[in-house]
């Protein structure tokens, strides 16, 4: 689903030139649960932007379910994004006036996909992630974990085959964080991929594989819970490995 190889990106301000990814390489495979975890400053949410084709490497390659974006112009890194990923980030970013159900729509606006069923897909994303009970509610008479849910039920909403979080349990007690995991366990487990940035070991540890990160280079590649062969094929429909 993704291979990075030698990407590297840095930021300048006035003559100062910050080096925040320096030829970070790794691959994740289709139905992976991916943790990237690491210190403030160790290039961990600019690696998330480039994956979510939100910025562009400085050099290096990017391919995405097979297909290069590490230069893509922004027609085709816009339809990829609305089509290939979803995206749950710490922050919830739900509109304060629109209720659950309407907040999960947001997305079908921005693409081709026919919007004349968006309401009970909707509901669906929001069974899925066991809100059917809240679709009428507003953000604010929501808890931080059910308002989470609404933003995974969001992501979801265009089955894309990517869900990139950054932080998601970050502004969430033990307990809703270990449900939004539990979340996540399940969204892999039906065939997607997902790639979750953290700072915590014990949330990275969810992960099927942590890859460690700091000073822009990627230092480790921890094998956490082993697939069995032919496990990602298998929810993903393809023909296991030889």
């Amino acid at each position: 689903m993704i291979d990075v190889t030698e990407l590297s990106k840095s930021f300048r301000r006035g003559n100062l030139v910050t080096e925040v990814l320096k030829g970070v390489t790794f691959r994740v495979r289709s139905g992976e649960f991916v943790a990237i975890m690491g210190p403030s400053g160790s290039g961990k949410s600019t690696l998330l932007n480039i994956l979510g084709l939100l910025d562009r490497p400085d050099s290096g390659r990017y391919l995405l379910d097979g297909q290069d974006y590490s230069q893509a112009d922004d027609e085709a890194r816009s339809a990829a994004r609305n089509r290939k990923i979803g995206f749950v980030f710490q922050q919830f970013h739900l509109l304060d006036r629109a209720s659950a159900l309407r907040n999960v729509t947001l997305p079908l606006l921005y693409t081709d996909k026919d919007p004349g069923n968006g309401t009970a897909r909707a509901e669906r994303a929001l069974e899925a992630v066991g809100l059917s009970h809240r679709t009428r509610y507003l953000p604010s008479e929501l808890s931080g974990g059910e308002q989470q849910r609404v933003a995974i039920a969001r992501a979801l909403i265009n089955d894309p085959p990517l869900i990139l979080a950054d932080e998601a349990t970050g502004n969430l007690d033990e307990r809703s964080g270990a449900e939004i995991l539990d979340i996540f366990r399940r969204i892999v487990d039906e065939g997607r991929t997902l790639v979750l940035i953290t700072h915590d070991r014990e949330v990275a540890k969810r992960a099927d594989r942590i890859l460690s990160f700091g000073d822009g280079r990627m230092l480790g590649d921890e094998v956490i819970l082993p697939r069995a062969p032919g496990a990602i094929a298998a929810a993903t429909g393809a023909a296991p490995p030889a």
